[in-house]
């Protein structure tokens, strides 16, 4: 959130004001009385577009700071309920920039991106007038040091009058960006305030998660875990690739690319029964045995959404066997908590030897199919029946 992200670049020298974070209309008056004079209200939500959702606004005495914060605090914003605020001074920008340094996954290097027409409306900026808007590709061996900054800041042409505190921010932004473990860091707007004065009004930054868990503890302070899908955070704590979806069937496969496969699959499948969607996007990996298959039942399972489950594995590193264990254990481990209908598609390493351990279970719950199209259907069909 942009609370946090300031947080992150004042660590790191970038000029922002902090504020204070409200979570009650009271707290919010309170900061406003502390911070003095005209104060900004802004909506703390992970999502663009505040401003022109009604999630920021001016109060120029502490009354209006108590009025704004009750009319933000429950609002959604792109489905998402502000649960906070940051309240600041107001420091009304005479000129309004756009900076950026994200991972360019596609050239496999870093990219700047960078305008002074920004701020806002740099959507529109590129859509219009997209000279404006400057694209400078970064090694990420040489980085961005004092004369790349400089580099930088002269193709986006940034004003003389802030220009050397332009050059200066940049080296610290790449700084926040590489030594956070970043995947992007912008400043929207980057202001030029009275005086000349060059700072972060807002600011988002996405990190990595990987880079956290090993080389970023301190990572963890920003996660709200009470925001936190349960499901999610349950599955994190197993271990587990999972993405919450808005669907009614439950999907759990070995490998990223089978499990985006299946999720096509059933997608397709699904519109010829009541227009039923995956679930959930669950992958226990190449080399997944009986334990991990049981944490990844389990969690699907209580997902009150789901109506049925596929479960579509192809041998390989992961064997058959090992699977049809893990779903024998789980639905033993489950017992009266396993309600839902699950649909088995297994083939490749030890596939007789699974196949055989499922038959042998006989659980009313599983049903074999063996092909992927008849067994996305199948759930599919289970799935609309059960809605």
């Amino acid at each position: 959130m942009e609370y946090q992200a300031k947080e992150l670049f004042a660590k790191h020298g970038v000029a922002t004001t902090l504020g204070v974070v409200a979570e009650t209309a009271e707290a919010a008056k309170a900061a406003a009385e502390e911070l003095g004079g005209v104060t900004v209200i802004k909506a703390q939500v992970k999502a663009g577009g505040r401003g022109k959702a009604g999630g920021v606004k001016i109060a120029k005495t502490a009354d209006e700071a108590f009025e704004h914060a009750s009319n933000i605090l429950g609002m959604e914003i792109k489905g998402l309920t502000v649960k906070r605020v940051l309240v600041t001074p107001a420091t009304p920008p005479e000129e309004e920039y756009y900076f950026s340094f994200l991972l360019d996954r596609a050239d496999r290097q870093y990219l700047c991106i960078a305008s002074v027409e920004g701020g806002v409306e740099i959507e529109e900026v590129a859509k219009t007038n997209p000279d404006a808007v400057k694209k400078i590709a970064i090694d990420p061996g040489a980085g961005v040091d004092a004369a790349k900054a400089r580099e930088i800041a002269t193709e986006a042409k940034f004003p003389e009058a802030v220009f050397e505190q332009a050059v200066t921010m940049i080296e610290k932004l790449y700084t926040v960006f590489v030594e956070e473990d970043a995947t992007l860091v912008e400043v929207n707007p980057l202001a030029r305030l009275a005086g000349d004065k060059l700072e972060a009004l807002d600011g988002k930054v996405s990190l990595d998660d990987n880079a956290s868990e090993v080389r970023h503890p301190d990572h963890e302070q920003f996660e709200i875990k009470d925001e936190t899908d349960p499901l999610e955070a349950k599955a994190k704590a197993k271990g587990l690739n999972y993405v919450k979806l808005d669907g009614q069937v439950g999907i759990i496969g070995n490998g990223a690319g089978l499990v985006m496969s299946t999720l096509d699959v059933v997608a397709y499948a699904g519109e010829a029964h009541g227009g039923v969607k995956p679930a959930n996007f669950l992958d226990i990996g190449g080399g997944a045995n009986a334990q991990v298959m049981a944490d990844g039942l389990d969690v699907i399972i209580h997902d009150e959404q789901v109506k049925a489950v596929f479960v579509n594995v192809f041998g390989g590193i992961t064997a058959c066997d090992e699977v049809a264990n893990g779903i024998k254990g789980a639905l033993e481990i489950l017992g009266d908590e396993a309600t839902k209908p699950l649909v088995v598609r297994l083939d490749g390493n030890n596939v007789e030897e699974g196949r055989r351990i499922l038959d042998e279970l006989n659980h009313p719950l599983v049903t074999q199919v063996p092909t992927m199209d008849g067994a996305a259907d199948k759930a599919a069909e289970l799935a609309h029946a059960s809605a």
